[in-house]
């Protein structure tokens, strides 16, 4: 496993308070959250993009993802849908980026996989994925997998893991991994304070089951991403990401495979 962090956890910061938290605290990656706040979107021009690239590689790390907010189930035209889809996935092709995730923002599988279709050749000529998170309507593993399923683009789709919501709808670990099986792309861990309320706690002293999460993705053979997750943007309550970081270094090092 490969750890990353998200922006999302460093509410105004720039992208150089970003890439100073993450190589301090052993990162190899970077999950870029796409919103004006951040710096990094689809309307940055070719300097802007080519600046974002330079400073991350720079500084050693990776850009494990671009955290894009595309509904790709919501209910309306497509036509929205998939230009929107395809901004962020040029974007991720000049960043570096590997793939871009996704909620699916709507509950019929058919309206995602006709638009992931539609995007599949554009994103295979970039070398990109879609990446669908375990997320609002769809927040199980299982439904997930279905609509990748009927998209049935392999090359240029997966599933993004957040441990939280698939449990919290009921899905235990087991289940959620077996779900996945092929599409698992990649894992957002966070821990909360319970099921019922999803307020972030340190890694290891709320109530979503990392120990069995990471048991399964070692014995799985998972060596892919673990983007940690810390959503303070939502939570400024909480405390800073530097100080969960080694909280999901040591998670990582426990389950590498």
């Amino acid at each position: 496993m490969r750890l990353a962090v998200s922006t999302l956890g460093m509410p105004g910061e720039d992208l150089d308070r970003a890439i100073e938290i993450a190589t301090g605290h052993g990162c190899q990656g970077l999950e870029l959250r796409l919103h004006p706040d951040t710096g990094v979107h689809a309307g940055l021009d070719s300097a802007e993009r080519r600046s974002v690239r330079e400073r991350v590689e720079g500084a050693g790390l990776e850009i494990s993802a671009l955290a894009g907010y595309v509904g790709v189930c919501e209910p309306g035209p497509d036509q929205p849908v998939i230009e929107k889809l395809l901004a962020d996935l040029r974007l991720a092709a000049d960043l570096g980026a590997p793939g871009v995730r996704v909620f699916p923002r709507g509950d019929d599988p058919s309206v995602g996989a006709r638009r992931l279709k539609a995007v599949s050749g554009t994103a295979a000529a970039l070398g990109r994925r879609v990446l669908v998170e375990t997320h609002d309507n769809m927040a199980t593993c299982a439904a997930v997998a279905g609509l990748l399923a009927e998209a049935a683009s392999p090359e240029t789709t997966g599933a993004i893991w957040d441990l939280l919501h698939p449990w919290r709808h009921g899905e235990s670990p087991a289940d959620s991994l077996a779900a996945l099986g092929p599409y698992l792309a990649y894992v957002q861990v966070k821990d909360a304070v319970s099921a019922q309320d999803t307020t972030p706690v340190p890694m290891g002293t709320g109530s979503v089951p990392l120990q069995e999460a990471g048991e399964l993705l070692r014995g799985a053979g998972y060596d892919g991403w673990v983007s940690l997750e810390w959503e303070r943007t939502w939570y400024p309550q909480v405390a800073p990401v530097e100080e969960i970081l080694p909280g999901a270094a040591d998670w990582v090092r426990r389950f590498a495979a």
